[in-house]
């Protein structure tokens, strides 16, 4: 696959879930996975920006799986956090509310933060995170990520809403259902047939 295109579609995609979490999600303090409910807890108790967080913490777990994930794996996945992390910073200035009613919200940050990370994970790349174990696992089983994202993040959901409010903790598991939901439905897209159906080359 073109670098190029590549790029292009992997930086929409981790676009698309910083702007699910920048406008639905995060205005509630909804995390929508571990890395992000570490990012919500350092921002309700020091007010560290968001996107600072997810970089420090993904960077860091990139470095530790890189024998799991490979060089080149690891370096799309910088990009992507890179992008996500960007996307978040420049939107988060103009976000000095939520949008809309939480569960309006929560219902729109889960479908759109779902499709942006299934469309990395099909792509072969990660947003980071927690992400990067379910990806690993995925690949060694030869399995859907979505499902084995949801078990890992929940220890780390339970404790944000304990720290934050217990309504989170509703909100992120409801979060991580229709997410995880997106995730699998995305990534079992068979990419080739719709190639040929729309004659699409990659």
């Amino acid at each position: 696959m073109h670098v190029l295109y590549k790029s292009l579609i992997l930086g929409m995609a981790a676009s698309i879930q910083g702007i699910a979490m920048t406008f639905f999600l995060f205005p509630h303090f909804i995390p929508s996975g571990g890395a992000a409910s570490l990012a919500v807890l350092f921002n309700y108790l020091l007010d560290t920006p968001y996107s600072v967080t997810l970089w420090v913490l993904n960077a860091g777990l990139l470095l530790a799986a890189a024998k799991w994930l490979g060089k080149s794996s690891v370096i799309w996945t910088l990009f992507c956090v890179s992008v996500t992390s960007v996307t978040i910073d420049s939107l988060t200035p103009y976000i000095t509310e939520p949008l809309n009613p939480v569960l309006l919200d929560l219902l729109l940050g889960a479908v759109v933060f779902g499709a942006g990370v299934g469309i990395l994970f099909r792509m072969g790349a990660s947003s980071g995170g927690m992400d990067i174990l379910a990806l690993i696992i995925s690949k060694a089983r030869g399995s859907a990520p979505g499902r084995t994202l949801f078990y890992i993040n929940g220890s780390l959901l339970l404790l944000t809403g304990v720290v934050v409010d217990w309504k989170v903790i509703v909100y992120a598991v409801i979060c991580q259902m229709i997410g995880t939901r997106m995730i699998d439905l995305i990534y079992k897209v068979d990419i080739k047939i719709l190639a040929e159906k729309y004659k699409i080359h990659y």
